[in-house]
């Protein structure tokens, strides 16, 4: 590996995770750089699963330890979307680019729109107990299916869910996010691990960038407040969108670099 692309691995992992723990979006990113490697997209996707896991271990360590997490909601809602998760892995090991152009296109446009109309509502900063219904845990096993086929736009899916029908602020949404996605994710990461679709080496250079991210960002998430994360995923998500839509390129920016 040259020297270059060790430095971009670690940079970019830093700013994935920063943008992941307080929105979503940063695998956007990571699959730029992985495929812009040459790694093909099925290893791309399953080699990203690693500086996931990692990242959200990094937030959800820092969240407990600031007492803004509720542990058994997070817990609870972890079950079934591991299940989805395992189900989602096994269908992703042939991810057709229509299908998955078509998912993230909905899920961005969804929360893109919720987001601006939504009302702000206030920020609880103790791990406050969360109010779980039934139909929590169907939308949760369906998140977890895409996080397991996709995992692009995996945040903003849950920020839609958690947002939408549990009534919470975008900071607690973010801090339950994390938990969720590191407790389900190994799931998936093992398939594709099975079927040898894990790039190791670059999975864990931009993993342990993805740590000091993720760190950064859940310190930050405080003092920064609700606005400033809405805002800062408001912009992602637009950022996103347009290189989904291919008005910019990301992976051939990637590729200039390396």
């Amino acid at each position: 590996m040259e020297s270059n692309e060790i430095i971009l691995l670690l940079v970019s992992g830093v700013i994935v995770g920063i943008i992941n723990t307080l929105g979503g979006g940063g695998s956007v990113i990571s699959m730029a750089l992985f495929m812009a490697m040459g790694l093909p997209v099925n290893v791309a996707n399953g080699t990203n699963r690693i500086a996931v896991v990692l990242q959200n271990l990094s937030s959800t360590l820092t969240f407990i330890r600031k007492r803004m997490l509720d542990i058994k909601s997070g817990l609870l809602l972890s079950i079934p979307a591991i299940i989805g998760n395992i189900l989602g892995s096994m269908v992703a090991m042939e991810v057709d680019d229509t299908t998955f152009r078509i998912c993230l296109s909905v899920v961005l446009a969804v929360i893109l729109v919720y987001l601006i109309f939504d009302r702000q509502r206030p920020h609880l900063h103790t791990g406050h107990s969360l109010t779980i219904r039934w139909w929590h845990y169907i939308w949760f096993l369906i998140v977890g299916f895409y996080g397991g086929y996709i995992y692009i736009g995996l945040g903003f899916l849950i920020l839609a869910v958690t947002i939408w029908t549990m009534k919470l602020d975008i900071i607690t949404a973010n801090v339950l996010k994390g938990c969720v996605i590191f407790l389900s994710t190994p799931f998936a990461l093992a398939v594709f691990m099975i079927n040898g679709q894990v790039d190791y080496g670059v999975g864990l250079l931009h993993g342990a960038g993805n740590i000091i991210g993720a760190v950064m960002a859940s310190h930050w998430a405080i003092g920064w407040g609700v606005k400033f994360v809405k805002v800062f995923t408001l912009v992602v998500i637009v950022v996103s969108f347009i290189d989904l839509m291919g008005w910019i390129s990301l992976q051939s920016l990637l590729s200039s670099m390396l």
